[in-house]
This record gives structure tokens, C-alpha cells and sequence, in this order.
């Protein structure tokens, strides 16, 4: 889990996640949201979000996020990296993550 903190009009630049799924919680303020297809239709699917709004960009797609207004936005984003396989290295995860072992065995057993 990341917040993100955005300055007015401050971008969270075109990225993709190749093994990841994102999930984007807004806690303050608007955002803009987007991703694009894949082939063949390659379409543009954009959203506002507002505090308490979430949204899911799906795995491997081209997306991005937009403060539109001239306040401050704060966001919460996670990615499902817990249920990946093989599992990646529990010491590993939880040094990552600032977070105790059983934390991470706590989270991998939900997924």
C-alpha cells in the first residue's frame, strides 16, 4: 500500500503494473483516473473520482491519475502483490512493507 499525495493539477504519469492489479482509494479532494484497453479496440475509459471513491485498474494496462482541481488530493493505491506464485519471499515482503512477518502470512493466506 502507497498514499499518494497530489499537488494541484500533479500527475501520477502514464505506468503500467505487467503481474499487478491496482486499487486507488481517494481520501481527499477529485481525481482523474484512466487506463486504456488492450487491442483491438485500444479504448480510453476515464473516471473522476471523489473522497471515498475507489477504483480498480486491471492488470497490465497503460494507466494514469490527475489532480483537476487547485486543492490538494491524497489517495491510498495497493497492488495484489500477496497472491502472486511461486510466493515471493516472505522476509522479503515484510522489509518492503515496514510490517511484521505474521502480517504478510496473515495477508498471503487471504489470497
Amino acid at each position: 500500500m502507497v498514499r499518494i499525495d497530489y499537488a494541484p493539477w500533479g500527475i501520477n504519469s502514464l505506468h503500467t503494473h505487467p503481474r499487478a492489479t491496482e486499487i486507488l482509494t481517494v481520501i481527499e479532494g477529485s481525481l482523474e483516473v484512466g487506463f486504456v484497453t488492450s487491442n483491438p479496440e485500444n479504448r480510453h475509459i476515464t473516471k473522476i473520482l471523489k473522497k471515498g471513491d475507489v477504483f480498480v485498474f486491471p492488470v497490465g494496462l497503460i494507466h494514469y491519475q490527475r489532480n483537476i482541481g487547485y486543492g490538494n488530493v491524497v489517495a491510498i493505491a495497493a497492488l495484489s502483490i500477496f497472491g502472486s506464485k511461486p510466493d515471493i519471499n516472505t522476509d522479503l515482503l515484510a522489509k518492503a512493507f515496514q510490517v511484521d512477518k505474521s502480517v504478510v502470512w496473515q495477508l498471503q493466506t487471504k489470497f
